[in-house]
C-alpha cells in the first residue's frame, strides 16, 4: 500500500483496509468465475439428517438484484421480430380486417404524440388487434416528410406503446400507401 501522502502513517490505512475486509466473505464454489465464464461444480451435499454447519458473519445478506427484462427490439417498417411470416405477409398486404383507425392530420407533434398513446392504449384495452394509423404523406417541396409521419414509428417504439404492440408496416395504397401505419396489438393479458 501506498503511504498517506499528507500524514505519512502507513498503520492507519492497513488498519482502515482490514476493518473493510473483515465483513468481507468469499464467494463460494458455486458461482461462476466471471473471468473464464467457467462454473465451478456445486460442493458435496452433507449427509442425510447432518446439517452443514453455517458460517457466521458481520454482514447481512444482500437482497437480490431484480431481474433484467431483455432489450426489446426496435421494429422497422421491414422488421416485425414478434409477428409470424404469414402475419407480416398479410399486415403488408392490406389483407387484414382495420379494426380500429386514428388520423392524426392537423395535429401538432405533442398532440398527436398523446393521441398516439391514448389510441394504442384504447385499441388493446378493447381487443383490437389490426388497427390503422394515419399520419398523412406529409410530402414537403424540398422532398421532405412531415414531422408526424417521420416520428410516429419512433413512438411506437418507446414505452408504453413498444410493450403494446407486434409490428406495423406501411398500410397499402387502397388504406393511404406510406401516408398511413397497419399497426399489430398484442393481446392484453
Amino acid at each position: 500500500m501506498m503511504a498517506d501522502k499528507k500524514t505519512g502513517n502507513q498503520n492507519d490505512d492497513d488498519a482502515l483496509w482490514q476493518h473493510v475486509a473483515s465483513g468481507v466473505a468469499p464467494l463460494n464454489k458455486r458461482h461462476k468465475n466471471l473471468a473464464s465464464g467457467k462454473a465451478e461444480p456445486p460442493p458435496p451435499a452433507a449427509p442425510a439428517g447432518k446439517a452443514a454447519p453455517k458460517k457466521r458473519t458481520h454482514q447481512t445478506a444482500a437482497p437480490p438484484l431484480p431481474a433484467k427484462k431483455p432489450m426489446t427490439p426496435d421494429l422497422t417498417h421491414d422488421a416485425q421480430p414478434g409477428l409470424d411470416k404469414a402475419s407480416v405477409k398479410k399486415m403488408k398486404q392490406g389483407k387484414l380486417a382495420i379494426e380500429a383507425r386514428v388520423d392524426l392530420h392537423g395535429m401538432t407533434q405533442e398532440q398527436a404524440h398523446r393521441a398516439l398513446d391514448s389510441f394504442i392504449d384504447g385499441a388493446q384495452g378493447a381487443g383490437r388487434r389490426a388497427v390503422l394509423v394515419i399520419t398523412g404523406k406529409g410530402l414537403k417541396t424540398d422532398g421532405s416528410v412531415g414531422v408526424i409521419r417521420q416520428m410516429v414509428p419512433k413512438w411506437l417504439n418507446q414505452q408504453p406503446n413498444r410493450g403494446r404492440i407486434l409490428g406495423f408496416s406501411h398500410a397499402a395504397p387502397k388504406d393511404g400507401g406510406t401516408g398511413a401505419l397497419y399497426v399489430m396489438i398484442k393481446r392484453k393479458r
